[in-house]
């Protein structure tokens, strides 16, 4: 995906452009390089795009040529609308009076598929938003979009300068802060993981930053049965994320 002159988003390529129809990401057009010979691939994405009701359009090749950023655009690319971020402000404003919320903060996450299906569990589990680090955290892809099944269509994201100050607005908005750690000296089931919870995961292979560790309140990790030695971010934060949901359960019946 490249960006073009207003913002644009490009997707470039067959197979990212299928992949973008088929998970239903908002996109303003397709473009078919002119004199581009029709195949199943061709046929498939206008079949795709007509049913969702974006028009596929006819360009010369040359204006696709000057688009693309790795020159492998295949004769066909999509324009997708530039994703619409929530502030944290009006998410803090939103949920102030609210007994029971949870925050998702994702601390440099890179993969787009763990956006994605870390988006679609914190949805599921009502989690109130997700919120994203400015840099060095992965961008709202067509992959990000299918993994998240549509929760991205849904849940508010909210992209801010850096962590560190993320932790300090979560606080001052009355969440306590868990941070997920293989370092934990307790279990989330031994923590005080109900009501206002803004729950930091860390990035791939890394773990939480130095930093963002520091700031949380407390650290939390998950109890261990097995030999295998963690879970991918987004199967722990999926975990993580249920069992505040059973403790809101247990608390409200």
């Amino acid at each position: 995906m490249t960006k073009g002159s207003g913002q644009a988003l490009w997707i470039e390529g067959r197979n990212a452009v299928r992949e973008a129809l088929l998970a239903e990401m908002p996109l303003r057009s397709v473009s078919i390089a002119e004199g581009t010979k029709p195949d199943r691939s061709l046929e498939e994405i206008e079949r795709l795009a007509g049913r969702a009701g974006i028009p596929v359009k006819r360009a010369p090749r040359s204006a696709l040529d000057a688009r693309s950023e790795r020159g492998s655009h295949q004769g066909v690319m999509a324009e997708a609308a530039p994703f619409k971020f929530a502030e944290l402000a009006d998410v803090l404003t939103r949920t102030a009076d609210a007994p029971s919320s949870i925050i998702v903060v994702l601390d440099h996450v890179t993969d787009p598929g763990n956006l994605g299906a870390i988006a679609r569990s914190a949805e599921f589990a009502g989690a109130a938003a997700l919120v994203v680090p400015r840099h060095r955290s992965a961008a709202v892809t067509a992959a990000a979009w299918k993994a998240s099944a549509g929760a991205l269509a849904h849940l508010p994201l909210a992209q801010e300068a850096n962590v560190a100050r993320v932790i300090d607005a979560l606080k001052d908005g009355g969440y306590w802060v868990a941070g997920a750690s293989e370092r934990a000296e307790r279990t989330v089931w031994d923590a005080p993981f109900e009501g206002r919870i803004a729950l930091v995961l860390g990035a791939e292979g890394e773990g939480l930053s130095r930093l963002a560790r520091e700031k949380c309140d407390f650290l939390v990790n998950l109890p261990k049965a097995g030999k295998v030695g963690s879970l991918n971010v987004a199967q722990a934060g999926t975990a993580l994320l249920f069992e505040w949901v059973r403790r809101e359960r247990a608390t409200n019946r």
